[in-house]
């Protein structure tokens, strides 16, 4: 009698579950299109009302042009001078590029060193420490002497910037592993190479992509430092020679390639990251959200 009536309550229960999952149907999953609008929309929206609020105050000649051009005046002189334009923002995208990839594999190379050796990490750390506080426009014209008036100087202070960055978020990636997992992976034949490649370094990339994202935004800082101290060229070169001749409106528009740089060299690593790690909690998406809360 009593195994009847379980049954019997199981069956309601099944029947019951059955019904609601019919009367509520799964969340369509979001387009991507849909689910980046949703997480950009407020930006943009106050990106609008920044440019409107800029357009108000040179239009109704709050602020002297010479202080502060209008929108129309700074992209018209993008328009006009295009050509300009581009070739100085290739010559800063190439510093930057290049001096970030130095910096990840360096600063990844000695996160690993500093984790594999406590020794080797109370020696360097504070090094990095003292190299990251002195200011970097303070050291750059020294890189001009010892490396001249090329690319070298640029691409060193763009290392400098992000190299710090990657160290830090590096070594709390790769200390953030249970060690109890690394134990287990000993205790099962696993080489250090083959523990490092298969959980260590995975479970590192949350941390360590943060980190570039921070990284890449410095070096482009880091490269235009290193123009404005020794360069004939890239947009450091446009803003000093700009500042020059008070033409604030080719000021602001290589102020504005600048951030264009950062954004979508950010715009990268983001996607690099819901790539690599989509099983990270911070890349689960509302969707997902909305099916445990229903559960």
């Amino acid at each position: 009698m009593t195994q009847l009536t379980r049954d019997s309550t199981t069956s309601s229960t099944d029947a019951s579950a059955g019904a609601l999952a019919r009367r509520s149907p799964a969340p369509r999953a979001e387009s991507g299109v849909l689910r980046l609008w949703r997480s950009s929309w407020r930006a943009l929206a106050f990106l609008a009302v920044a440019a409107v609020a800029w357009w108000l105050v040179t239009a109704r000649g709050w602020v002297q042009p010479y202080i502060l051009p209008s929108p129309g005046e700074t992209f018209g002189n993008l328009v006009e001078y295009t050509p300009y334009f581009l070739q100085h923002t290739w010559i800063t995208t190439y510093e930057t590029v290049l001096g970030f990839l130095i910096a990840v594999v360096l600063g990844e190379l000695v996160a690993i060193l500093m984790v594999r050796s406590k020794n080797l990490e109370l020696t360097i750390y504070p090094i990095i420490l003292v190299a990251q506080v002195i200011p970097k426009i303070a050291i750059a014209p020294l890189f001009v002497v010892w490396l001249g008036f090329g690319m070298g100087p640029k691409i060193t202070v763009a290392v400098l910037m992000a190299f710090f960055p990657i160290v830090i978020s590096g070594l709390a990636g790769l200390r953030s592993v249970d060690p109890e997992i690394l134990d287990l992976a000993k205790t099962m034949g696993a080489s250090k190479i083959k523990t490092f490649a298969k959980i260590q370094f995975p479970a590192s990339l949350p941390q360590l992509l943060s980190g570039m994202k921070v990284a890449a935004t410095l070096a482009v800082t880091g490269a235009v430092v290193g123009e404005f101290v020794g360069g004939n060229e890239g947009l450091g070169y446009v803003i000093l020679r700009a500042n020059g001749n008070m033409d604030t409106a080719t000021l602001f528009a290589a102020l504005l390639i600048m951030s264009a740089i950062g954004i979508v060299l950010f715009a990268i690593i983001q996607l690099a990251e819901n790539l690599l790690i989509p099983w990270h909690a911070s890349r689960r998406s509302d969707g997902s959200s909305a099916v445990v809360a229903q559960a």
